[in-house]
């Protein structure tokens, strides 16, 4: 390697120790900051789609769609009927 390669080689890892030392120090200080209070989460709404089907609606296009198939998975429990 050239001179001016380690050189800046060097510089490089200077710089990295000290932004390493700095972080380290900002930590080090507990009783100093004071963060900001977060505000309290709000309630969630789940609405329904326009084209969810309804339970009915889906029983029996499982039933429908589930004849003469395995039951397991979506099946399962419609595979008999």
């Amino acid at each position: 390697m050239s001179g001016t390669t380690m050189r800046l080689l060097a510089a490089a890892v200077l710089t990295c120790a000290t932004l390493g030392v700095q972080a380290a120090n900002q930590g080090a200080n507990h009783g100093t900051h004071h963060p900001t209070p977060r505000k309290a989460a709000g309630s969630v709404k789940f609405l329904k789609a326009p084209s969810e089907e309804s339970p009915a609606a889906r029983a029996k296009r499982l039933t429908r769609e589930c004849k003469g198939r395995p039951n397991a998975g979506m099946c399962l429990g419609y595979a008999s009927r």
